[in-house]
């Protein structure tokens, strides 16, 4: 029998799956920014792959969300929007704060250390200008705390909502908050649950989201007024 195993063919949902991973890191990266007009043909050159895989994975960003097609023009980036992102952190706090019933009354110590291990990463999180580093950490601590409660379905949702954000909406725009009140706020949180408070833990958490939300609808409209940037 040949030792050698021949490596398995990629098939189209492998690449279709490779194209939606790169376009996805593109706007993460801000290589691709809202309101802009996308060429698949371009794409496919920057990922080395064939149109096909391209269009496919721009329809699943379609439906996410991220991108729009428009008959005979082709596909463009959303714009920024003062009321999608106002509806984001509104449904976030919805979501976040109703699961943590269930996460408190179910917590032992090896999601405590979980949690904790998560606020730590955050914290140690490198804060230079593009907060790339400290904008994927927090998102890590807000899914520990969602997955401690065992919801899928809340917490899948929680997932989509994090792509929207933060594949859209630059860090600079997101992470205007001050850094120590958003540190404190996250300490806050993971003592009132190690305490087993719900009532502590749910008055942190809401005040933390209204805050974050707060600050990037200011940033948002800031950014408006003095650079005529383009928001629905």
């Amino acid at each position: 029998m040949d030792k050698k195993r021949k490596k398995k063919k990629k098939s189209t949902d492998d690449f279709t799956q490779e194209a939606f991973m790169g376009i996805r890191r593109m706007f993460f990266l801000n290589e691709i920014i809202p309101g802009q007009k996308i060429s698949y043909g371009d794409l496919s050159k920057r990922l080395k792959m064939s149109t096909t895989p391209v269009i496919q994975a721009l329809k699943r960003l379609e439906y996410q969300g991220l991108v729009r097609h428009e008959t005979n023009r082709g596909y463009y980036t959303e714009n920024i929007s003062l009321k999608e992102i106002t509806e984001i952190y509104e449904f976030r706090e919805l979501i976040e704060t109703s699961l943590l019933p269930r996460t408190i009354s179910g917590i032992d110590k090896k999601s405590l250390k979980t949690l904790k291990n998560a606020l730590d990463s955050h914290l140690k999180a490198v804060r230079d200008i593009y907060l790339k580093e400290r904008l994927l950490k927090d998102m890590e601590f807000h899914l520990a705390l969602a997955k401690l409660s065992g919801c899928t379905i809340q917490i899948n949702t929680l997932k989509s909502l994090f792509d929207l954000l933060y594949l859209k909406y630059r860090a600079n725009i997101l992470f205007v908050t001050p850094m120590d009140t958003v540190d404190s706020e996250h300490i806050k949180l993971y003592e009132y649950i190690a305490d087993s408070n719900l009532d502590g833990a749910t008055r942190i958490l809401k005040q933390h989201i209204s805050n974050v939300k707060k600050h990037a609808v200011i940033s948002i409209t800031r950014m408006d007024k003095e650079k005529n940037i383009k928001t629905i």
